[in-house]
C-alpha cells in the first residue's frame, strides 16, 4: 500500500501539479482532537474520495479546506492558496456541492444558476454562456425553466453540480452527492461526476458512504478513522491488500475427495467446509470457478450452489476501523460561503 504522502519539511510544497496539500493538519474541539496532523496530497485533476464512520474527521478536514473551519494546527494549501491567509482566494478557487439541499425551489434551474453567478461577480454574458455549458452538462438544458420545487432528487443534486461549477472551480467539493437517491439514479450521478472531472478537467474530492460509489469513481481512496488517515491508495490496491477471493460451494453429499483434490491445487490458498458449505480461498475466483466444477464432477460432487464473493471496500474498511461504514447520522451543516467580490481570473 502506498504511505500516506507527506509534504516535508516546515513548510508547504508548492508543486505545480498539486491540487491539494496538507500537513500536520490538525483540528481540535476542547478536549476532542477532531484531526490530527494529517499529511495529504491530491494531485491535480484526481478524482479523490474520503471515507470514515461518525466522527472521523473527514468532514472536519473539508470544512477546513473550504475555508469554514479554521485549524489548530499544520498547513494546507488549495490550488496554492494558504487555507488560513488566501480564504478568499481560496473560496475562488473551489466549488462546493452540500450534503444539505441549497437551491431555491421557487427559483428555475436557470435562475438558481443566475443568481450563483452573479453572487461570484459574473458578469451577464459570462453568465449567460456559463449557464447553457453547465446545464449541458449535466443533462437538464430542456427544464432550465422549470421551477425547481417541480424537479425530481436526481434532476436537484444535478442542477446543484452545475452550480458548484458555475465559476470554473479548480477543485469540487461533493459532500455525500448521491445521498437519499435510489439506485439507478446514483448510478446517472455517477457519470456526471466522471464527464466533469474528464471534461472540465476539475479535481474532485468527494465523500460517501456508498463503498461501490468510491469504487467505481475514485483514482484513490483515504480512509480516516479517529482523526488519521489509516489507509491511503487505489481502490484495486486497497482490495488487494484483503487476500483471495472465496468460492463457496454448498454440496449435496459427503465431498471428502473433491476437498481433497482442491487442497493439492496450487492455485488454491485454503480450504475449509462445515455443514455442506465448502469455502476455498483462490485469487482471481471468476477464472477458477470452471476448474472447481470440472473438478466436482470428477469427484462425482453435486454441487447445488455456488457463490463468489470478491473483496470489497467494506472488508477494507473494516478491517482497517473495526467497523462497518454506514450513512451519516447527521448532515455536514455548511453554511454556504461567501464568494470574494471580485470575479476570479482565469
Amino acid at each position: 500500500m502506498d504511505k500516506v504522502q507527506s509534504t516535508g519539511g516546515h513548510g508547504l510544497d508548492s508543486s505545480s501539479d498539486a491540487a491539494i496539500i496538507m500537513q500536520g493538519l490538525s483540528k481540535r474541539f476542547g478536549e476532542l482532537q477532531a484531526v490530527d496532523s494529517v499529511d495529504l496530497r491530491i494531485e491535480k485533476g484526481e478524482l479523490f474520495g474520503l471515507l470514515g464512520p461518525n466522527g472521523a474527521g473527514k468532514s472536519t478536514i473539508i470544512k477546513m479546506l473550504t475555508t469554514m473551519l479554521a485549524p489548530s494546527g499544520g498547513l494546507a494549501r488549495v490550488w496554492g492558496h494558504d487555507i488560513a491567509k488566501e480564504r478568499n482566494a481560496v473560496r475562488s478557487s473551489i466549488g462546493v456541492v452540500f450534503q444539505d439541499p441549497a437551491l431555491d425551489d421557487m427559483l428555475t434551474g436557470r435562475e438558481n444558476l443566475d443568481f450563483h453567478g452573479r453572487m461570484y461577480g459574473m458578469d451577464g454574458p459570462l453568465r449567460k454562456k456559463r449557464i447553457e455549458e453547465v446545464l449541458q452538462l449535466v443533462d437538464l438544458s430542456d427544464r432550465a425553466d422549470v421551477k425547481v420545487q417541480n424537479y425530481s432528487g436526481g434532476m436537484q443534486r444535478r442542477l446543484e453540480i452545475a452550480r458548484g461549477l458555475m465559476h470554473h472551480p479548480h477543485v469540487l467539493f461533493l459532500d455525500e452527492p448521491t445521498l437519499g437517491l435510489d439506485a439507478q439514479t446514483r448510478r446517472y450521478i455517477w457519470q456526471y461526476i466522471r464527464d466533469l472531472n474528464l471534461k472540465e478537467g476539475v479535481t474532485i474530492v468527494l465523500t460517501t458512504h456508498y463503498m461501490e460509489e468510491a469504487d467505481s469513481l475514485c483514482d484513490r481512496v483515504a480512509i480516516i478513522d479517529k482523526g488519521r488517515i489509516v489507509a491511503l491508495d487505489t481502490p484495486e490496491n486497497l482490495k488487494d491488500m484483503i487476500g483471495a477471493d472465496v468460492i463457496t460451494l454448498n454440496i449435496q453429499e459427503d465431498g471428502q475427495e473433491l476437498l481433497k483434490s482442491l487442497k493439492a491445487l496450487p492455485w488454491v490458498s485454503s480450504v475449509d467446509s462445515a455443514n455442506g458449505s465448502t469455502e476455498i480461498m483462490v485469487d482471481h475466483a471468476q477464472s477458477r470457478i470452471p476448474e472447481v466444477m470440472a473438478l466436482a464432477c470428477k469427484t462425482q460432487v453435486i454441487v447445488k450452489t455456488v457463490g463468489l464473493h470478491e473483496p470489497t471496500l467494506e472488508d477494507v474498511f473494516l478491517k482497517f476501523t473495526g467497523k462497518k461504514i454506514r450513512a451519516e447520522g447527521a448532515a455536514v451543516n455548511m453554511k454556504a460561503m461567501m464568494p470574494p467580490g471580485h470575479r476570479r481570473r482565469r
